[in-house]
């Protein structure tokens, strides 16, 4: 696991100092689904990725998040948070200047005791109010064993 943490801060790292594409920043809020939804109460994620230029209306690049569930607390017992580090690859398509559609696929490291883990998703749509700043909506989703933490989310990604 440590290797693969490793492999892709580096391949990251080379990303960010390649100069035909763009670094992104951003941060969501979700309302958990499924599985999440009966032992969490929201979710707070921050992304960073380069997307590099394959055309004028298509980008691809490497990307890692931080992902947090709030554990709720039923009855007397209170669930603990989860945590996920996913490590993804990324596309985005931009048919107009306003809109991107768009998805990360890769694998979810669980960051807490006990968490293994899982196959990482995250198809989204995104408006572009201003050449810097994007508003996103997303379905993010952690998949292992046949459970799913997934949440529906909205946020923002900014270029620098």
């Amino acid at each position: 696991m440590k290797k693969l943490l490793v492999v892709a801060m580096m391949a990251f790292g080379l990303a960010v100092n390649a100069q035909d594409g763009q670094f992104n920043i951003g941060a969501n809020v979700g309302i958990p689904t499924g599985d999440a939804s009966n032992a969490t109460s929201f979710a707070l994620s921050a992304e960073a990725n380069y997307l590099f230029n394959v055309s004028d209306q298509f980008k691809v690049g490497p990307s890692v998040s931080f992902v947090n569930y709030f554990g709720k607390t039923i009855g007397n017992v209170g669930i603990g948070d989860f945590q996920f580090l996913p490590v993804s690859a990324a596309a985005r398509f931009s048919p107009s200047d306003k809109f991107t559609f768009g998805g990360d696929l890769g694998y979810a490291v669980g960051m807490n005791t006990g968490n293994q883990g899982g196959f990482y998703y995250r198809p989204m749509i995104g408006y572009n109010v201003s050449q810097k700043l994007m508003v996103q909506a997303t379905y993010s989703g952690i998949t292992n064993d046949g459970a799913t933490m997934s949440n529906f989310g909205l946020g923002v990604m900014f270029a620098l």
